[in-house]
């Protein structure tokens, strides 16, 4: 399973996460991952057995990993049935989105009063600079990690050291959406032009262009919306309570990687 995607720790999606080298916060990592990369689909019902087997780990790891995607909305528990891969859902998306769209928005200003803008810029500038290349070579999975720290850089020079932990938790949903769409249904090119706008307009220092362009830059996921639902209809839910009708048994082979090592 690859790991040199966008930084992603469970530590700072999920606050009382355990220590990162243990049996039970490798687990929830590799349920994450499945779950966020769509190789457990929604509605797909998690069998305890099965994965503690293919992960070689005993079931208690498993059952308390999945308690913990429950409580981010991710695993919805079936009573007499066990857990299933909860659907996407629109509510959480317009939530994640409204919650990071505040939150960065709200730093970019401070960033740009930073004594350090100068180097903040430059950061920016080489990120610009990669994004570019790895769109000339169609490298998408390293331009979806660029695009991350693009925005890490402007959250770090904002002077709120760790504040990146609280937007991964907030656009947790988000990022579940745009698995789906990025890049197959968004535009790499568009992305990067607005990468471009928002960080000329910290170089100039011009505060309201900047929180411009990135809420215009956060928004983008709407206008993909409707051919996301259209290309998997069966991904969604309209209802935020469980639907026994629409569960699914696994049915890939449960090689989730390699095993959690004791």
């Amino acid at each position: 399973m690859a790991r040199d995607r966008v930084t992603r720790t469970s530590s700072a999606i999920y606050p009382e996460a355990t220590p990162a080298g243990s049996v039970a916060q490798r687990t929830f990592d590799t349920l994450l991952d499945e779950i966020m990369e769509f190789r457990l689909k929604p509605f797909e019902l998690i069998s305890e057995k099965a994965m503690s087997e293919a992960l070689g780990v005993s079931r208690t790891p498993v059952r308390e990993a999945l308690a913990r995607l429950a409580s981010l909305g991710l695993i919805d528990i079936y009573a007499q049935r066990g857990s299933v891969v909860a659907p996407l859902r629109l509510a959480n998306l317009r939530k994640s989105q409204f919650l990071r769209e505040a939150l960065e928005v709200g730093l970019i200003t401070r960033a740009i009063e930073s004594p350090q803008r100068g180097e903040l810029v430059q950061k920016l500038k080489d990120e610009l600079a990669l994004q570019d290349t790895l769109m000339s070579i169609s490298d998408d999975q390293r331009f979806f990690k660029s695009d991350e720290l693009f925005h890490q850089h402007i959250a770090a020079y904002a002077g709120f050291p760790g504040i990146w932990a609280d937007i991964s938790a907030a656009k947790l949903h988000m990022d579940r959406f745009r698995h789906l769409s990025f890049p197959r249904m968004d535009s790499i090119a568009a992305v990067l032009d607005q990468h471009r706008t928002i960080a000329a307009a910290i170089e100039r220092g011009d505060s309201q262009a900047a929180e411009e362009a990135m809420r215009s830059h956060l928004r983008r996921i709407f206008s993909v919306l409707d051919k996301v639902q259209e290309r998997y209809p069966e991904y969604f839910s309209t209802s935020a309570l469980p639907e026994p009708s629409r569960i699914q048994r696994f049915e890939g082979d449960l090689q989730l990687g390699a095993p959690v090592e004791t």
